[in-house]
């Protein structure tokens, strides 16, 4: 919750200087410059209360009181109108402080006529939808509050505040130059034409299409919002302990198509769809070397000893990315040491995988009790929104309590170095001598392997989806991770791999089977480093992905 509440409040920071915010600038910053030295924290303070209060509370209140739901916003409009028409008119002025002035005695108005003009703001305020304010939309639209999502709320108010604070300060800081002062009552009235300006082409819808003419340069500065690791608070917040998806929130894709092409089955008979009708079926594809299939491996299981006696079956579809893959007896060998208890088809010819249009590693699909696709999900996180996919779907009175969150995320939730593959069919960030495929060649590391590139060294065979070490083969890959894993293999003997990180030699992996090897793993956070890898004639590379 600390990282999400840090979060809210950066994208308030983000979406008080991006387009959508634009038609309330010139309020705040006229607002600030029309009192006296406390208008623009009374301002602020109003914004951010009634920001924080309407944006959780507005949908229930005006469905249980059947208003409309524009009802609000026009009355925001009202008031900033009547504030601006009491700055351009005098006497319409003196009659709207009167009530405000026990207030601010030494000013009348100042504290209770700003936080007004605030908390109408805080109704006009429409921030740029990013994953932090749409989860608490979310939330309000459903009518669960909680103390989390108040702070998040109020977090994310703050961070806003904080810069429009800064432009009502500049306003009252122009207002008290000597020039102005001088023309103290032309200029009270003409921040008043400017705020009434405003509201009026507010009533006309103005403001609202403003932002869709502007460029939305704050997009880069959302990313912090989209990590993982935010979207893992996120999706705590959103889904209770208990919680299931409401059914309306799943969509019917229709008849899951069944397993076709499958070559043999481990752990089980084979299986039909129409065997499991009456089940809940989670198909996770997925292959043994695929790192990120491995992450999510741990919460696939604890998803099926937790779930099965309520109706969830688990099957994974095992669809080889690479040649030793295809092999049973090394898939075997994979499921007994993963502790895999579960179901698992070999789909060695990609029958199933073609029969679902599937495109990733891991890629995991939700089938019914009526045998209808209900959800997807592809890659890595939402950890918690899948269980509770699972949860609606069982539909059981009594189920255990949620694991999910007792599970250690592993998910990398900074930018890394990309999965890179060192074959020829898919050769990308490859610098050096020229790829010669499908003959021992010789090639020299260039002096500068730029980040996230690589390069051979020595005497290579570059095939389509591998690469086989010849007399004095080397590899230089210069990354931005914390772990670095390769995938292995070998020739009938012990091959094995020399490691030096930034020029320092590290360790010496033997390649006993063909599998993904753990290479390199760093304490602390992602950062820039060097790879010498030096290889054993006859080893066997096939990509790196990397944590």
């Amino acid at each position: 919750m600390p990282l999400l509440i840090g979060v809210a409040f950066v994208a308030g920071i983000v979406t008080a200087i991006s387009p959508c915010v634009l038609p309330v600038l010139p309020i705040v910053f006229a607002g600030g410059a029309s009192g006296g030295r406390r208008r623009p924290y009374a301002i602020v303070a109003g914004l951010v209360a009634s920001f924080t209060v309407f944006t959780l509370a507005a949908t229930a209140l005006l469905s249980a009181l059947g208003l409309p739901d524009d009802l609000l916003r026009n009355i925001a409009i009202a008031v900033v109108l009547v504030v601006g028409l009491s700055l351009l008119v005098p006497q319409l002025g003196t009659l709207v402080e009167r009530p405000f002035q026990a207030l601010g005695r030494r000013q009348p108005g100042e504290v209770g006529g700003g936080f007004l003009l605030g908390a109408s703001l805080g109704l006009l305020f429409t921030p740029c939808a990013g994953p932090v304010i749409a989860a608490v939309a979310a939330l309000a639209a459903t009518n669960r509050f909680s103390a989390e999502s108040v702070l998040v709320t109020l977090a994310y108010a703050l961070g806003a505040g904080i810069v429009l604070l800064l432009f009502a300060l500049a306003g009252q800081s122009g207002s008290r130059l000597p020039s102005l002062r001088a023309r103290a009552p032309r200029v009270r009235q003409a921040l008043g034409a400017v705020i009434a300006g405003v509201a009026v082409l507010m009533i006309f819808g103005v403001d609202l299409k403003l932002a869709t003419y502007v460029p939305g340069y704050t997009r880069s500065l959302q990313r912090l919002e989209r990590t993982s690791a935010t979207q893992q608070e996120l999706d705590k917040l959103l889904i209770s302990e208990h919680q299931t998806l409401p059914e309306s929130q799943l969509r019917d894709f229709g008849q899951a198509p069944d397993f076709k092409g499958i070559d043999g089955w481990i752990n089980s008979k084979p299986l039909t769809l129409a065997s499991l009708r009456g089940k809940v079926v989670l198909i996770d594809f997925w292959t043994y070397s695929c790192i990120n299939c491995l992450r999510t491996l741990p919460y696939v299981k604890r998803w099926y000893e937790t779930y099965r006696k309520a109706g969830l079956v688990v099957v994974g579809v095992h669809t080889p990315e690479f040649a030793f893959e295809h092999v049973p007896s090394n898939v075997e060998r994979a499921v007994r040491s993963l502790g895999v208890r579960y179901p698992v088809a070999l789909d060695n010819d990609y029958g199933t995988w073609s029969a679902w249009g599937n495109r990733y590693w891991p890629a995991k699909y939700f089938v019914d009790r009526s045998g209808h696709v209900r959800y997807a999900h592809f890659g890595e996180g939402e950890y918690q929104r899948t269980e509770a996919v699972i949860r609606t779907l069982l539909a059981e009175k009594t189920l255990p309590k949620p694991v999910s969150g007792s599970i250690r995320d592993q998910t990398p939730n900074e930018l890394i170095t990309p999965e890179t593959y060192l074959g020829s069919a898919r050769l990308d960030r490859f610098v050096g001598s020229p790829v010669i495929e499908g003959r021992e060649a010789t090639y020299k590391i260039p002096q500068v392997v730029p980040q996230n590139d690589f390069a051979y060294g020595g005497r290579w065979t570059v095939e389509k989806e591998r690469i086989v070490a010849r007399d004095g083969a080397r590899l230089r890959l210069a990354f931005h991770a914390r772990k670095v894993f390769l995938v292995l293999g070998m020739n009938g003997g012990t091959e094995s791999v020399g490691v030096r990180l930034d020029g320092r030699q590290i360790r010496a992996v033997r390649v006993r089977e063909d599998r993904l090897y753990e290479l390199v793993e760093l304490n602390g956070k992602a950062g820039d480093h060097t790879l010498d890898l030096s290889f054993s004639p006859g080893t066997e590379a096939y990509a790196f992905t990397f944590g």
